[in-house]
């Protein structure tokens, strides 16, 4: 396989999203100058006739897919439809396109919440991949990505295409989706316990009964692994990107309810699904390659309450009365 370089073009679909964002942001602290973009005004990804017209003119080297239609499980209860069908068209185009047109690389961007719901083995290792059924609170979102994946293994055997795909943790930080129709579970919480602070409100609801456990990756260091995979990981299978440590939706409502200074009490809505009880996945094929995680939960979650203080006019957000900074 060829050696990515510096001054390779680097096309980060994606770009203006959570993980986009962050994926540009430590290209570029990594010396990687020829960085494109295209805003979803300037190029639709589920427009095929679009993506191949956008790849056959500017004909990047590698592509990182972070494009995708993502959201809780409210949102992938709501609209299920969306999240099969917008997925399915914007993988099969990118995929498609970046082979006919010459990239040497393609990094899939792929998610934990892809594996079997339990009972599963934990930590989860990339094997156990299609080995069950899936959670049917995400499922939609899970078949559409799965054959995303599929979609680059297929290529890599039939025309030798260099795709990989990885299997973040679950993601938060700066840039994340706080609006509570869509998002996941610490921008969720987040936002709750900041506008019940503002409002000292005496009680807070988080979802199900708290005792589900999850692992959380701050999405610089997801980042920082996802150029690591694209330097150094050339495999078929996907590879795991973890922390290693898992913490129940009980003490993560704990843990950010003291970091936006919420000190009433915290009730849990039983008539919500907990999801899945525990996920936690296996990273060890990643850490023997030499990369390990820098950003602790508990700094990350102060960092992205920061974030959420410092735009939370664009969020639509309260903010009246609180201090913009985070404790």
């Amino acid at each position: 396989m060829n050696a990515i370089k510096k001054e390779d073009k680097i096309y980060v679909a994606g770009h203006a999203g959570l993980v986009g964002s962050a994926v540009v942001r430590q290209l570029l602290r990594q010396g990687y100058q020829n960085i494109l973009t295209a805003p979803h005004s300037m190029l639709e990804l589920t427009d095929q006739a679009a993506v191949n017209a956008f790849f056959k003119r500017n004909r990047p080297d590698v592509v990182v897919m972070c494009a995708a239609k993502v959201g809780g499980i409210a949102a992938n209860n709501a609209y299920p439809a969306d999240f099969i069908a917008i997925n399915l068209m914007i993988e099969t185009n990118t995929i498609d396109a970046a082979w006919r047109f010459g990239a040497r690389k393609f990094v899939m961007m792929g998610s934990c919440c892809l594996y079997p719901k339990e009972p599963v083995y934990q930590p989860i290792s990339e094997d156990l991949l299609l080995t069950g059924a899936l959670e049917p609170t995400n499922q939609w979102y899970a078949v559409a990505k799965i054959a995303g994946m599929k979609m680059c293994e297929a290529y890599r055997l039939q025309h030798g295409f260099n795709a990989v795909s990885v299997m973040p943790a679950n993601l938060y930080g700066p840039g994340d989706n706080f609006d509570l129709a869509g998002s996941h579970v610490i921008p969720a919480l987040i936002r709750k316990f900041h506008e019940a602070t503002i409002k000292s409100a005496p009680q807070a609801e988080i979802w199900g009964t708290g005792s589900p456990r999850r692992e959380f990756i701050y999405v610089d260091d997801l980042a920082d692994a996802v150029v690591f995979v694209m330097e150094n990981y050339n495999d078929h299978e996907p590879i795991n990107i973890g922390t290693g440590d898992d913490i129940s939706i009980g003490d993560l409502a704990t843990k950010v309810s003291k970091i936006t200074g919420y000190t009433g009490q915290v009730l849990r809505d039983l008539s919500r699904p907990d999801g899945v009880m525990r996920r936690i996945i296996d990273s060890s094929k990643l850490r023997k390659l030499g990369w390990t995680p820098k950003i602790s939960l508990d700094a990350g979650l102060a960092l992205t309450y920061q974030w959420f203080l410092n735009n939370s006019y664009r969020i639509g957000a309260t903010t009246e009365g609180q201090s913009s900074k985070a404790t």
